[in-house]
């Protein structure tokens, strides 16, 4: 078994909560959209976000990885937006479990904060699909690694 650490150092253990999802199998591209939108909010903004992304009814805004996607009349601040539905239930359930550890750590959740979110590629899952004539194409599946900090502020 790898031994992962996290990607952030100096944090007070008793203010703090952390949680990660390690191999998740989600788009690194859309899981950094993500996180890179909800780092910042109160926890409860963004469960409330995540939920109705999974519902398609909010929009994540595409900063990076936007090329070749049209525009959406539905987005309003942003020109270019998508909804992540993989994506946001697989940071959802790691929010719900940084959730979880501050509560078993006696933090007031209502007072939480996320300061450090971030995902970087986990491995690529290798499969094949046959094809005519005795040949076989490559059918890979990314994944993605997801850190999540929750502070308790004020």
């Amino acid at each position: 078994m790898p031994t992962y650490r996290y990607s952030i150092l100096g944090l007070d253990p008793d203010k703090t909560a952390i949680a990660s999802g390690r191999n998740m199998r989600c788009s690194p591209k859309h899981s950094r959209e993500i996180c890179k939108t909800i780092r910042g909010m109160m926890l409860d903004k963004a469960i409330e976000l995540l939920e109705s992304v999974a519902e398609q009814k909010a929009w994540i805004p595409y900063r990076r990885f936007s090329k070749g996607r049209g525009h959406h009349a539905a987005m309003k601040k942003w020109p270019i937006g998508g909804h992540p539905v993989n994506a946001a239930t697989q940071i959802l359930r790691v929010l719900k479990n940084a959730e979880s550890n501050a509560d078993s750590k006696g933090l007031d959740i209502d007072r939480l904060k996320i300061v450090h979110a971030v995902t970087q590629k986990g491995r690529v899952f290798e499969n094949f699909i046959p094809r005519a004539f005795g040949r076989s194409s490559a059918y890979n599946e990314q994944s993605s690694h997801v850190e999540i900090v929750l502070e308790e502020v004020g």
